[in-house]
């Protein structure tokens, strides 16, 4: 972290031309300064450049408080985190300050007074942006003690009079003032307790136990919100909803290429000194499909959503299942293939509520989604007039065998007797990829041409034999 400005008291502040300015005030002026120099407002969210962001851009620039609504698992948390680089890198406070008091406008007790008695001697510190944001998560438990503060015994019974300010320990929104505070699921808030925000919103002071107290806090106030919880498990008062000035819906991926890369993001690394790991783009691609394809199924739960975490886990879950084979193998490398995709089921059926009336037709509608994701993937990337002469070569009695099991070089050794499919295989993978790679995109032409119908497949336990129709 880098080192603070040098003033340590308010006189050394007031002659270094030091200005304090409203937080959505320091917001608007670092934003329109990004905007300027062509800087992402948002880091690392994709795929909501011509649809979120420029909301939320509106909704900073106007001073507004946002709340961010969608469903689980599109990015809602952490765009609100992200906000925290829109604020400048340090802040001047009274030294002791549970509250971030401005050295210039003092609001608590104890920084007013200090600053009455010293003057421009006043100790200050600085707080680092890093520290001028809190979060919450919503929970029917929450108290107004927990948001707003309350009284503490302790202090009463070390002498103080209960009517003494001195006597409060202050919540979490006082101790963001200055900065930026987030409230996570929003609607899971009870009722009684979003009451206690409305002072916050509106006339930006906070009331605690009846002490005649009133704290001019100065807060950028964000909140996310499932849309399904105003009628499931809770909803927003509309009191409370009225004072939020910007009400920004957010969205999973509309393009397979996005989700893809926001798994190529997110995905933990996989891998181990003895096995490289390669995943072939085509095989990435099928595991978007698959969440995308989830999204379009009405026997998957689309209340819920189906979150790109889905993408992640079920890609991590690949690549896992590659390291595995190439282990048991003794493979120097490692791709994930088409016959790896059993592996998903646990991963996906764990993170999609899927609509079935009997037991075991969860993974008949998992497998169909797969099917749908490789054959997709297979008609985009497989040209249609080379593969007759593949289909032909099965026609002359051949057949091949694949499974996660099978060696990789087995696969490499039918891509060189079938020349067409060796072309196809290089088009997909590359003229210098290895033995595993080769085998994944054997795989995907091979599954490709028995789900359009143009090979059979006989299924042997943990392989499968592919043959003419």
């Amino acid at each position: 972290m880098p080192t603070p400005p040098p003033a340590t008291t308010l006189g050394e502040l007031k002659a270094s031309g030091y200005r304090s300015v409203p937080v959505h005030e320091e917001v608007r002026r670092n934003l329109l300064g990004r905007i300027a120099d062509g800087r992402p407002v948002v880091e690392g969210v994709l795929g909501f450049e011509d649809t979120v962001v420029p909301q939320l851009e509106h909704a900073l620039l106007a001073g507004h408080d946002v709340i961010l609504l969608g469903e689980r698992g599109q990015a809602k948390s952490r765009i609100l985190r992200s906000l925290v680089e829109l604020l400048d890198e340090w802040l001047p406070v009274v030294a002791g300050s549970e509250i971030n008091d401005d050295p210039f406008q003092p609001v608590s007790r104890h920084a007013r007074d200090l600053v009455d008695e010293l003057g421009d001697e006043t100790p200050i510190t600085w707080v680092h942006r890093s520290d001028r944001y809190g979060e919450k998560l919503a929970t029917p438990d929450t108290s107004i003690a927990d948001l707003i503060g309350e009284v503490d015994p302790i202090k009463i019974a070390e002498g103080r009079y209960l009517s003494d300010e001195l006597t409060i320990h202050y919540g979490l929104v006082p101790r963001t003032n200055r900065g930026i505070f987030a409230v996570n699921e929003l609607p899971d808030l009870a009722e009684r307790i979003q009451v206690g925000l409305l002072n916050v919103l509106e006339e930006r002071d906070v009331q605690i136990r009846g002490h005649r107290v009133r704290l001019p806090l100065d807060i950028l106030l964000v909140a996310t919100a499932n849309p399904d919880d105003y009628t499931n498990r809770g909803r927003i008062i509309t009191p409370l909803k009225d004072r939020f000035g910007a009400q920004i819906r957010t969205h999973y991926p509309f393009e397979v290429a996005t989700e893809m890369a926001i798994v190529d993001q997110e995905a933990a690394p996989i891998s181990l000194p003895n096995v490289a790991v390669a995943v072939p783009p085509f095989m990435a691609e099928i595991v978007a499909r698959l969440s995308q394809a989830a999204r379009a199924s009405g026997r998957v739960n689309q209340r819920p959503g189906v979150s790109v975490r889905l993408s992640v886990a079920n890609y991590e879950t690949l690549v896992a299942a590659a390291l595995r084979r190439a282990l048991r193998l003794g493979e120097a490398d490692a791709a994930p293939r088409v016959s790896d995709l059993g592996a998903l089921f646990a991963s996906t059926l764990g993170k999609v509520e899927v609509e079935a009336l009997e037991e075991g037709e969860d993974r008949e509608v998992v497998a169909q989604l797969l099917s749908t994701a490789v054959l997709q993937t297979f008609r985009e990337h497989c040209p249609p007039a080379h593969l007759a002469e593949v289909v032909g070569a099965f026609s002359q009695g051949r057949d091949a065998e694949a499974g996660p099991l099978v060696p990789s070089a087995a696969y490499v050794k039918l891509a060189g007797e079938v020349p067409r499919l060796g072309e196809i295989v290089t088009g997909l993978v590359g003229a210098g990829a290895g033995a595993s790679q080769v085998a994944s995109g054997v795989e995907l032409v091979l599954e490709g041409l028995h789900l359009s119908r143009r090979l059979n497949k006989d299924e042997l336990g943990a392989t499968a034999a592919y043959r003419a129709r």
